[in-house]
């Protein structure tokens, strides 16, 4: 692994943030932290970059040690959630930045800021200044000065949460294109689950400084390992259960459902059952005897509508 980070844990006064927290993270690979507000991804992130240094536990990258390394002196570049221009440097002038201070020839510099604005498309916003530019245009920035000193490694602190839905949709895909040309390993804090689920390789579910899954986007959706997981991760119903005779079968709501269970269970087990909506089919059984009726306003999702109902007919009103 490229990255490997080993029972990190980090305090704010009596405060846990992070509890013994282990992962790692492969050569070239994109990886997502996703989590509620307050579950610790960003405390991981900056931990990572030194900016808030971890109480314990161990972090290493390319195989050296950099747990007690200040940022200055890690191989990293970052993208914070401001993006942090400095508002009287032009766009040329921002992503060469943080090359002043590096061993770089002056011409080498100038062709590497050039080499940039190619790659992000803004050749032709090179001398203008971020006051000027669009939120997304200002992101393509901070992205290309973080990049501009080649790093092993890419770090992303809620970069498009700034921008509206349609832009952040289309830059979000930009981010995956980039990544995979460059091959640079990247870690992204987000707290949008379609976000984390369609550009990641691989995700890590975090809730109360802790890591409840790490998976890929489909091994984190279909099979969630807690249900946390299965209840924060896109949307379902939630049903209290009990474990029947017949293998892989629930008793749910006085309805017996197919269960796909990772690991054999007992017979009689209280469990909680997590449904995906695009899981539910009505049968025609239930279609003839049910009377479903709208309990709320329908919302349109593009060429989708979602549309909560509920029978009103006596047996399955009873059920509630």
């Amino acid at each position: 692994p490229y990255l490997v980070v080993e029972q990190v844990s980090k305090r704010f006064g009596t405060f846990q943030a992070l509890e013994r927290v282990s992962l790692t993270v492969g050569p070239g690979e994109f990886v997502s932290f996703l989590g509620p507000s307050g579950c610790g991804k960003t405390t991981l992130l900056r931990a990572i970059a030194g900016l808030d240094p971890a109480t314990s536990g161990r972090i290493t990258q390319a195989g050296r040690d950099i747990t007690d390394l200040p940022p200055s002196a890690r191989d990293f570049g970052i993208v914070f959630q401001s993006y942090a221009l400095f508002p009287n440097l032009s766009v040329t002038d921002n992503i060469g930045y943080g090359l002043r201070g590096a061993a770089w020839p002056k011409p080498r510099r100038a062709q590497r800021v050039a080499e940039l604005l190619t790659l992000v498309g803004l050749g032709e916003h090179a001398l203008k200044y971020p006051a000027q530019l669009s939120g997304g245009q200002q992101q393509r920035v901070a992205l290309a000065r973080a990049l501009a000193n080649e790093p092993g490694l890419l770090l992303l602190d809620e970069p498009l949460s700034a921008l509206d839905a349609i832009v952040r949709l289309h830059l979000r895909q930009e981010i995956r294109a980039l990544q995979r040309r460059l091959g640079v390993t990247t870690v992204m804090v987000t707290h949008d689950q379609e976000e984390a689920l369609g550009v990641s390789d691989r995700v890590v579910v975090m809730s109360r400084g802790r890591i409840e899954q790490i998976g890929t986007p489909e091994q984190v959706y279909r099979h969630p390992r807690t249900a946390f997981v299965a209840g924060f991760v896109g949307r379902s119903s939630h049903l209290a259960a009990t474990v029947e005779a017949t293998p892989g079968t629930l008793l749910a709501e006085g309805l017996r459902l197919p269960c796909d269970a990772a690991r054999p269970m007992l017979y009689g087990t209280r469990v909680e059952a997590f449904i995906r909506p695009e899981d539910v089919r009505l049968g025609a059984e239930a279609a003839a005897r049910c009377a479903w009726r709208p309990t709320s306003t329908r919302t349109r999702r593009g060429r989708s509508a979602r549309c909560p109902a509920r029978c009103c007919r006596p047996p399955c009103r009873r059920r509630g």
